[in-house]
């Protein structure tokens, strides 16, 4: 993940350079356009990955399910995105309708993307995961900075993403290419079941995802076209440190659904994300010239002295990817109104910006505030489960498996791991 991040990031730093700031604000709201999209990629992913975790017995069933789910999902986004290519074309001022339509052509292999690393999260099969992220990455860097170098356009850009996209694909279909054994089955694992949980988990992911990009929309809209392509290039350095401890949500996702593990998950996974946020920032900091650089180098001069505050949106927005997935792993959908409502605050707010120093402020504040909410609300849930759930009867000599452990009075034995690598025994004692 660190290597498609660095390729990701690489190739964006390209195209600042490349396109200068005009074409690349256009270029860089289109991606935010299409990760705004990519909430079905993701919703399959965490829903894949959270049904297997739960219930690996049923492994064969899930990724039969998910795979079909997958495909549909792929076809339906890419029909439906060039149905709005028109309004994607309007919001983005683009004035190219043939660039707008690229973003159908992205979207469907990026969906089916999701599904496929969904399965391999949820099976704990990090290689060949690890193989998924480098092919989103890698191909994307080399692919576009040659379509860029060929012809510096926002259009040139966006295709070279378009092409990209279909490389993670074809490893995932490489790694979940072999028949499995046919495993227990449940009526609780059905195409309609996990497209219920998928469009709930895009609901979330949608409001974090559209928060998280929403403000380039708006500075497109009240800011001049150079100012809006400073604060693009800002945006570097936030999706950078945003996406920086990603690994972190990915490993944490499957214990943050375990009620007994849950809470100490969410703290260590929250104090490894503050503490890289605050050594980037403090770094940025430090070495305002060089971040310089990074987002760009002398053509976003004018953004030295604020880069280090979007260092520190960057770090806000990962606590709150943090946060969103522990809702996710919970399945709490209450909370979710508290980011729609934000995201509508950085709208309106942000409405009043009349510069790029204006505007980091509107956004910062608000994601602030939302993140305090949510930790809270999520803290309190935890607090309800944990007290909510039924003690073991410790005078019985009936055992409790929990996190692939088997515990009873006398001490606890790690369950024994089947011929998949896999915990086996899961809500039984094993002799």
């Amino acid at each position: 993940m660190g290597v498609m991040n660095v390729a990701a990031y690489g190739f964006t730093i390209i195209a600042a350079r490349l396109l200068g700031p005009g074409d690349f604000g256009a270029f860089a709201a289109l991606m935010g356009v299409l990760i705004v999209i990519m909430v079905g990629s993701l919703a399959l992913q965490a829903t894949a990955a959270r049904r297997i975790a739960a219930t690996p017995e049923k492994v064969e069933q899930i990724e039969s399910v998910i795979l079909r789910v997958g495909m549909q999902a792929s076809i339906a986004m890419g029909a439906l995105c060039l149905v709005l290519a028109p309004l994607i074309d309007r919001v983005v001022r683009l004035d190219s309708l043939a660039t707008a339509a690229l973003v159908a052509f992205a979207a469907a292999p990026l969906t089916m993307m999701g599904a496929q690393a969904g399965i391999l999260q949820g099976e704990r099969r990090w290689r060949p995961l690890a193989g998924v992220y480098l092919a989103a990455g890698v191909p994307r860097l080399v692919i576009g900075t040659a379509f860029i170098v060929i012809r510096p356009t926002e259009f040139a850009a966006l295709l070279g993403v378009a092409v990209a996209a279909y490389a993670p694909v074809l490893v995932g279909w490489l790694a979940l290419r072999h028949p499995r054994q046919p495993g227990e089955r449940s009526t609780e694992h059905n195409t309609r079941a996990v497209w219920n949980e998928t469009f709930h988990n895009s609901n979330a992911l949608l409001a974090f995802f559209a928060l998280s990009n929403v403000d380039i929309l708006v500075a497109r809209n009240v800011l001049d076209e150079h100012q809006a392509g400073l604060y693009a290039g800002g945006l570097i350095l936030v999706k950078a440190v945003l996406f920086l401890p990603q690994f972190v949500v990915v490993l944490a996702f499957p214990s943050m659904s375990n009620d007994s593990a849950a809470r100490a998950t969410l703290f260590l996974a929250l104090a490894v994300i503050v503490l890289l946020g605050l050594l980037t920032s403090a770094g940025v900091w430090l070495l305002s010239a060089l971040a310089v650089v990074f987002v760009g180098g002398s053509q976003y001069a004018e953004l030295q002295g604020d880069l280090w505050l979007f260092a520190v949106l960057g770090t806000v927005l990962a606590v709150l990817q943090l946060l969103i997935y522990s809702v996710l792993a919970r399945q709490s959908r209450r909370a979710v109104i508290l980011v729609w409502a934000a995201l509508a605050g950085v709208v309106l707010a942000g409405r009043l910006a009349d510069s790029v120093e204006g505007l980091l402020v509107v956004v910062l504040s608000i994601d602030f505030t939302l993140l305090v909410a949510l930790l809270a609300v999520s803290l309190l849930r935890m607090r309800t489960a944990a007290s909510a759930a039924p003690q073991p009867d410790r005078s019985s000599p009936v055992a409790e498996h929990s996190g692939g452990r088997t515990r009873s009075v006398g001490g606890s034995v790690p369950a024994a791991p089947g011929a998949d690598g896999h915990v086996q025994g899961h809500g039984q004692l094993r002799g």
